[in-house]
C-alpha cells in the first residue's frame, strides 16, 4: 500500500475583505512518489493551496496532514520535509549564485562541508556551474528559474512544492527543468506542481486535479481524464471544465 504523504480534508480559506472563499471545502490525498498537478485558471486557488500546505497561509476550517504531521500544530516537524519554490523569484539579486545558496543553506541548518557538496552538485545538475560566481541580476530568466529550484532543493526535501516553475523561460531551460524534475521524482521526491501549461502537465504529472473558484472539479490520471471526457488532450478538457471566459481581472 502506497504511503499517503499529503491529506487535505475539507479545507476552506477566505481572505479578509472578500466574500467568496479562495478555497472551499477542498479535499485530496497525494501518495509518495507522485508528480501531482494542481491545474486551473488565474484566481482558482492554486497558489493559496500551496501556501497553506507550506504553512505560509493559515486556513479557516478543515485539516491538513503532511507525512503524519498536522498543520499548523506541527509546522516545525513539517518544514524540514518540504521544499518550496514560489512563482516569484526568492533570490537576492546582488549576490552570486553561490552566495545565495550559502544563505539558504544556513537557514536550513546545513553544515559547511555538506552545504558545499550540495551547492556544487545542484549547480552542475542545473547547468549553472560556470555562472556560479555571477550576480543573480545578470542571469537570464531561465537561469533565475533554475536557481529558484536549486534553492528549494538544497536540503533534499521529501516533498517539493512548485508554483509555475517554468513560467516565462526559454525552451531549453524548460526542457532541462522538466527533465530534472522527472529524475528528482524518480529518486523518490513527491512533487506538487501548479501550471497553466496543459501540455507540460500532461507530459509529467502522474495525476492532476482541476480547481476553479476554490473548488475541486475533477481529479485523476491525465490519460484517464482525457479518455473519459472524450477530449483530445488535457488543454481541451481544461477549457471544457473551466470555460473560455478570460480570467485577467
Amino acid at each position: 500500500m502506497q504511503e499517503i504523504v499529503i491529506k487535505i480534508n475539507n479545507v476552506s480559506k477566505t481572505y479578509k475583505g472578500n466574500t467568496n472563499p479562495a478555497v472551499s471545502n477542498f479535499s485530496i490525498e497525494v501518495v509518495q512518489g507522485e508528480i501531482f498537478g494542481l491545474l486551473g485558471p488565474n484566481g482558482a486557488g492554486k497558489s493559496t493551496l500551496l501556501n497553506m500546505l507550506s504553512g505560509l497561509v493559515a486556513f479557516d476550517t478543515g485539516k491538513i496532514n503532511i507525512c503524519g504531521h498536522n498543520l499548523p500544530q506541527q509546522i516545525r516537524e513539517i518544514k524540514p520535509l518540504i521544499g518550496v519554490v514560489p512563482q516569484e523569484l526568492a533570490l537576492y539579486p546582488s549576490l552570486t549564485a553561490v552566495e545565495n545558496l550559502k544563505v539558504f543553506g544556513g537557514i536550513y541548518g546545513l553544515r559547511k562541508k555538506e552545504l558545499k557538496q550540495r551547492i556544487e552538485m545542484l549547480l552542475d545538475y542545473f547547468c549553472l556551474e560556470q555562472s556560479k560566481n555571477r550576480q543573480i541580476k545578470t542571469y537570464s530568466g531561465g537561469m533565475k528559474r533554475r536557481m529558484n529550484l536549486i534553492a528549494g532543493l538544497l536540503h533534499l526535501p521529501k516533498i517539493l512544492f512548485l508554483d509555475e516553475p517554468t513560467v516565462s523561460v526559454d525552451v531549453q531551460s524548460k526542457a532541462l527543468i522538466l527533465d530534472n524534475l522527472k529524475e528528482i521524482n524518480a529518486q523518490g521526491t513527491t512533487i506538487i506542481y501548479t501550471s497553466h501549461y496543459m501540455e507540460e502537465a500532461e507530459m509529467i504529472c502522474s495525476r492532476v486535479a482541476f480547481i476553479d473558484e476554490g473548488k475541486l472539479i475533477c481529479i485523476g490520471k491525465p490519460k484517464d481524464l482525457i479518455q473519459d471526457s472524450g477530449c483530445d488532450n488535457l488543454e481541451n478538457l481544461y477549457l471544457k471544465l473551466t470555460g473560455k471566459t478570460l480570467r485577467d481581472s
